[in-house]
């Protein structure tokens, strides 16, 4: 039997390299796979919301407004606000900018998870007991690790300096806060994941609550850099 640590890391290396397929691939397959990642995060998010709102989901009625309006902001912000963000970047930037990015929101949730395991201390707040002050200050002192790997690439288009620094820590902080509302709804739901398409992670909304709220507002930052 593999035990749940062996499970988690499996499950990272495999959707790692299936990431790093897509991304370099050719564009059509980038945004197909891009829609399917947006039409599950709504499904799972549609679980979440049934878990809060049960009494506005009523599956033998023929149509219900208030839960048909609450499950249009979800399905918008997925396909108009993230995936487009997601997709102007991939396309501007290229795979190696687009994987800088994304990076940014990865090493966030590591520096979290580690030195918040490590040090420990205070909590961060009753949303997500788990997460500390320490955590949060080594998710943005993590977050500008991808920053000095990635301007050793050739034809990179950053430089490190203050403004590109800054660049990371406002990434980070949106990722932090993108994690702490999903957990947050995740607690009015009274579940633990979004779902349970990755072994040992969950659902994937689980993995890119950061991520999906990051990329969208690193767009808005590109345009003043």
């Amino acid at each position: 039997m593999i035990n749940e640590l062996n499970k988690r890391i499996i499950t990272s290396v495999i959707s790692f390299v299936i990431f790093l397929l897509i991304i370099y691939s050719h564009s059509s397959v980038f945004g197909i796979s891009l829609l399917i990642f947006a039409f599950i995060i709504c499904i799972e998010f549609k679980n979440i919301l049934i878990k809060i709102v049960g009494d506005l989901y009523l599956p033998s009625a023929k149509f219900n407004s208030k839960f048909f309006v609450l499950m249009c902001v979800p399905f918008l912000y997925m396909f108009f606000i993230f995936g487009l963000s997601t997709f102007d970047i991939y396309k501007i930037g290229g795979p190696t900018f687009f994987l800088f990015i994304i990076s940014i929101c990865f090493f966030t949730d590591i520096g979290g998870y580690v030195v918040g395991k490590t040090i420990g201390g205070k909590k961060l707040t009753k949303i997500s007991p788990n997460k500390t002050l320490s955590g949060s200050i080594g998710s943005f002192l993590f977050s500008i690790i991808p920053l000095i790997i990635f301007i050793n690439i050739n034809n990179f288009q950053l430089k490190l300096e203050i403004n590109t620094v800054i660049l990371c820590l406002l990434i980070s902080l949106v990722s932090q806060i993108g994690d702490l509302f999903i957990s947050f709804l995740k607690r009015k739901a009274k579940i633990k994941d979004t779902g349970n398409i990755l072994p040992g992670h969950g659902g994937l909304l689980d993995r890119t609550d950061g991520i999906i709220f990051a990329i969208p507002f690193s767009k808005l930052l590109l345009n003043f850099i």
